[in-house]
């Protein structure tokens, strides 16, 4: 396969350093060990925040207060595509039961989590979108206490934008707290009593470390990493959008990747001349990101056919990939590996990111090849269950008994060969596990 780099990026994606491990293990085993005490020195000692960690009522009264109605019907529209979505999901989900022999009765149960924590970032950007992604899906999953969470600063209560998103998705109850402390909080039951089953949200390396730490002892979406998006396009597509949708994305950070893959060398080129203009154009913040972004990370490679652009793609798994190109249920049906696809020009990661409807807490560092983002099947257990008659049995513990003893495990064996004595006692079973050929 021809591949030929336009611009390669200059600095490989990195997992979290040592610093960031060794600072997060200190201040997780802090934070369990000091309790609440602990997460409200954190809060106030790196966040300069010594209000309510636990968000009384009046506040979301004041949050919707504040927001001009054009914004609340914004957020209001994103929840409905979000929450149509993720009950669609929810109900592609069946239980059954099934007679796999006679008196052998097999089933499946869907029982949805009893606490989920939802991280919401609050930095840098004010995540309003994120908050209706993690607590609307994880309510439409059947969840009956998700707990929100959401940094504070210095005299800043969170975010009225924010808050009012936990309202409408359904947060049943609202932490001020953010990092570390945030994801410690929702994993001890700190300021609730009620320790999350998962804590689902995206945040920075510190939280990511956090959650990563914590897996296990709690469920999560994710391993997540920096925001990242790639383009897959050919001649039709038009150089100036794909230009400010990748920029558009590289705005997440400075370390958040963007890529571009191409059949059209000419459109290579183009995309390549168009960037600058389109970040220098950017406010300063974002500016700042993008231009870091595209520097270090950013690349453009062109392929010889969409066959190749195709298995680019699948080797990227990218978070987000856009196809900008011809014949797109070709596409769709050629793609693997990715967290959402975006099919056309008239769509954008942007949609996604804001309120069109799929879940935008994805999969990066190559996940995309073994997992999907975060959906309303993630809040729920799929729970086996079984039953039999006696004369099921008849056959079944024959069979369990022979596989226990050829693989060692006579305490399994003699578990089936007391069935066997008790309701069949006047039978002979050749139980032994038998010799193996020579």
């Amino acid at each position: 396969m021809a591949e030929t780099y336009i611009k390669k990026a200059s600095v490989e994606p990195a997992a979290a350093d040592e610093k960031v491990r060794g600072t997060v293990a200190e201040m997780l085993a802090r934070l369990e060990a000091g309790g609440e005490e602990e997460s409200r020195k954190t809060a106030l000692q790196l966040d300069g925040w010594d209000g309510d960690i636990v968000v009384p009522a009046n506040a979301f009264l004041e949050a919707e207060r504040l927001l001009p109605e054009t914004l609340k019907d914004d957020l209001r529209f994103a929840h409905l595509r979000v929450r149509d979505f993720a009950q669609r999901q929810r109900d592609s989900q069946q239980e059954f039961e099934v007679e796999l022999m006679e008196g052998l009765v097999t089933g499946q149960r869907l029982i949805p989590v009893a606490t989920a924590g939802c991280y919401v970032p609050g930095g840098r950007y004010a995540h309003a979108a994120s908050a209706i992604m993690s607590v609307c899906t994880a309510k439409v999953a059947g969840v009956e206490n998700v707990i929100a969470t959401s940094p504070a600063k210095k005299n800043t209560p969170i975010n009225p934008a924010i808050l009012y998103a936990m309202q409408v998705a359904g947060a049943d109850q609202v932490l001020a707290l953010g990092g570390v402390q945030g994801i410690a909080a929702l994993t001890f039951g700190h300021f609730t009593g009620c320790p999350a089953d998962i804590i689902v949200g995206p945040g920075n390396s510190f939280v990511a470390e956090a959650k990563r730490m914590l897996f296990g002892r709690v469920g999560i979406d994710v391993f997540a990493g920096p925001t990242e998006t790639m383009v897959a396009a050919d001649e039709t597509a038009d150089p100036d959008m794909v230009a400010a949708d990748l920029v558009g994305q590289a705005e997440h950070g400075p370390d958040s990747p963007v890529w571009l893959a191409t059949t059209s060398h000419e459109l290579g080129a183009e995309v390549l001349q168009r960037i600058p203009g389109v970040i220098d154009a950017l406010p300063e913040l974002a500016r700042a990101s993008a231009t870091a972004s595209w520097r270090d990370f950013g690349e453009i490679v062109v392929a010889d056919s969409r066959e190749e652009v195709c298995e680019i793609c699948d080797r990227y798994a990218p978070e987000h990939l856009h196809v900008q190109a011809a014949d797109l249920d070709w596409w769709l049906a050629s793609l693997r590996n990715y967290g959402s696809l975006f099919l056309g020009e008239e769509t954008t990661v942007a949609f996604g990111d804001k309120c069109s409807g799929p879940n935008h807490i994805l999969p990066t560092r190559g996940a995309g090849r073994y997992s999907g983002g975060l959906n309303a099947q993630k809040f729920i257990k799929v729970l086996t269950y079984q039953r039999m008659t006696r004369d099921a049995a008849h056959s079944v513990a024959q069979v369990a008994a022979r596989i226990s003893r050829i693989e060692g495990m006579e305490g399994h064996a003699r578990t089936a060969d007391i069935r066997l004595a008790k309701y069949f006692p006047d039978e002979q079973f050749d139980l032994s596990a038998g010799e193996a050929a020579e």
